[in-house]
């Protein structure tokens, strides 16, 4: 079997063996990474040169889809409350996003990328303790037999 590219296949293993909690997590790296490097694309006079206005507009639409994937994962009926805060806070986020890359406006893509840090270090402390509550606990008892 012939390994064409290492690092997609670890990352195609670590997807399909993943958590629901963990694809959520790393979901929410997914769309940080994408707003991050929409970041890097302005310069140091806090403007976007032409010459990176495509890749800008590349990431902003990355992290639109990631987004879009947070979206349609909610589950409305179990989640109540929760998932329609989760909804309003995604249709939220990729209106300001259309807004960021229409008008290049890096200062909201920073508040975005705030609340996106956000959310996911809330959901990565809650897959962690999810996980942390699916591992058995330790036998108490010795258990010898003969």
């Amino acid at each position: 079997m012939a390994f064409g590219n290492p690092y997609a296949a670890y990352q195609t293993t670590a997807v399909k063996t993943a958590s629901q909690g963990k694809l959520v997590v790393m979901l929410y790296q997914g769309a940080e990474r994408e707003l991050t490097a929409a970041q890097g694309c302005f310069g140091s006079d806090g403007k976007l040169p032409a010459s990176k206005i495509e890749d800008f507009g590349k990431h902003i639409m990355k992290a639109q889809e990631i987004i879009n994937e947070l979206q349609v994962s909610l589950d409305m009926d179990k989640g109540g409350q929760i998932s329609q805060n989760l909804m309003s806070l995604y249709v939220f986020f990729n209106k300001e996003l259309m807004n960021v890359n229409i008008n290049q406006d890096n200062e909201k893509l920073g508040q975005i990328l705030t609340m996106i840090k956000q959310l996911g270090s809330a959901w990565e402390a809650a897959a962690a303790n999810t996980a942390a509550d699916s591992v058995p606990q330790a036998q108490r008892t010795l258990n010898i037999t003969g």
